[in-house]
């Protein structure tokens, strides 16, 4: 009996990654892959996943594919030397081995390969983060790949802390060489959410998607069914999981949170600027880049330039990326004492005003998707946003040298025939700005529109319903 224990909850997308596992499997070769991503983007769900369908495929249906065994272990903060005797008892049940306590993972899997006697054999530790904390951790792995591995091994260390897991990459590591792949774990995308929730009108996908981004644990807690009650009991409630999530993830990740907090708030109330992020959290401007480094890292926080800049631009503008952690502080952050005293009333006015950022998002990738399937009228290279002197246009993505732009507008709003063609003529207007010779396409991407097909003669005009088409 394999020691997994099989999910029943729906699988969500992961069709890429699943076939790298699958390839990494049927290599027939030494594997070690690893498999990190902030928390609750469904690590632990995709490996279960994996190995769930092909036992099933090797063991109840034909198969090319022979999937032979399966370990899995779960690791916790009880140390290395504990978590190694917890390994090997789990190992030593399913092989019959003799009841002892070993040194540490070396023995266990010395014991292991002599068990497995060539078999394709596939060893999970969840968690593997946990086990950096003993500085001992990369140097016994690294001797346990290189000298005691079986070539049968595929080795999966899986882990949620990002900066210890991505701390494995590093050359200095002595782990650094020893793997074969690694895949970091990211969000799912907006249109993954729409295929789960295919029963739920868009509108409210994307109310959810600006409340949990593409976090399955997070979006998996609503229905879809009832929006503002699903919000109020997943988000406000005290008991909620929800309610205190970001707060456990960045002392997990960070330890002191203080200044990573007021950080955090000042973004997400719009000071996007080095000097308004210093003026709001009283941190010298000189020590916010170290802070704000970190939080991209962690991908809780990107920085944007406008399109036609370097990198080095002092243009740059500072937005919260995590979808759950920008609602959250937001809305709940900066509420608590209302919600913990139970007065706080959730203002969805200035709820759909948030929904129009989100919206932008959502919007740059429809256009994504379009231009990797060729229906656009060109394929671009590079999208993102414009801005210069109080003017700015929400989307802009430009061909291979520059050669074609196409500019678009979003609003998360039902517009008019004419409020459409102002927005499209004003888009003309503030496209002659940016000082690009080129071929120019002028897109409108809006909740819904008025006249479509007669704005279509002259311009790209999409809105929801066009989303169930293309999506």
């Amino acid at each position: 009996m394999t020691s997994i224990i099989l999910v029943s909850i729906m699988f969500v997308n992961r069709k890429d990654e699943l076939k790298l596992l699958e390839e990494l499997y049927t290599s027939r070769k030494k594997e070690v892959l690893i498999l990190y991503g902030r928390r609750r983007t469904g690590k632990t769900e995709l490996i279960k996943q994996f190995i769930k369908d092909n036992w099933t495929k090797s063991r109840f249906r034909c198969s090319n594919l022979r999937f032979e065994e399966a370990i899995y272990f779960l690791a916790d903060k009880s140390g290395l030397e504990n978590n190694s005797n917890r390994f090997y008892k789990a190992i030593s049940k399913k092989y019959n081995l003799p009841s002892i306590e070993v040194k540490d993972f070396r023995n266990a899997f010395e014991f292991l390969n002599m068990s497995i006697r060539g078999k394709r054999t596939v060893i999970v530790i969840d968690e593997f983060s946990y086990l950096l904390n003993d500085d001992n951790t990369p140097a016994v792995f690294q001797n346990i790949i290189d000298e005691i591995l079986d070539d049968n091994i595929m080795l999966i260390l899986c882990g949620s802390l990002m900066g210890a897991m991505e701390n494995l990459l590093n050359y200095k590591n002595p782990l650094y060489g020893r793997r074969t792949a690694q895949l970091k774990l990211k969000p799912l995308e907006f249109f993954h959410l729409a295929e789960y929730f295919k029963d739920t009108d868009l509108e409210t996908v994307v109310k959810i998607y600006g409340i949990t981004g593409g976090i399955p644990m997070y979006f998996k807690l609503f229905t879809g069914k009832n929006f503002e009650e699903e919000l109020l009991q997943n988000v406000f409630k005290k008991t909620s999981i929800l309610y205190e999530e970001p707060e456990f993830i960045l002392r997990e990740e960070l330890g002191d949170v203080n200044r990573y907090y007021l950080i955090l708030e000042a973004i997400a109330l719009g000071y996007n600027r080095i000097s308004e992020i210093s003026n709001f959290t009283g941190i010298m401007a000189n020590d916010l880049p170290k802070y704000l480094k970190t939080l991209i890292n962690l991908e809780f926080v990107e920085r944007e330039i406008p399109i036609t800049d370097s990198p080095k631009s002092k243009k740059g503008r500072y937005k919260i990326k995590d979808n759950f952690f920008r609602f959250w502080f937001n809305f709940v952050y900066p509420n608590k004492g209302e919600i913990e005293i139970g007065t706080y009333s959730m203002d969805f006015l200035r709820f759909n005003h948030y929904l129009g950022h989100i919206f932008e998002d959502i919007a740059k990738e429809f256009l994504i998707n379009l231009s990797k399937k060729g229906e656009l009228p060109f394929k671009f290279s590079k999208i993102g946003r414009w801005w210069h002197k109080g003017e700015e246009i929400d989307i802009v993505a430009v061909s291979k040298n520059n050669e074609k732009v196409l500019f678009a507008e979003v609003k998360w709003k039902k517009l008019t025939l004419r409020e459409a063609r102002g927005i499209l003529k004003d888009l003309e207007r503030k496209s002659r700005l940016v000082n690009l010779k080129s071929e120019n396409y002028f897109c409108l991407i809006a909740k819904s529109i008025d006249g479509k097909d007669e704005l279509r003669k002259d311009y790209l005009v999409y809105d929801l319903d066009d989303f169930l088409i293309y999506k």
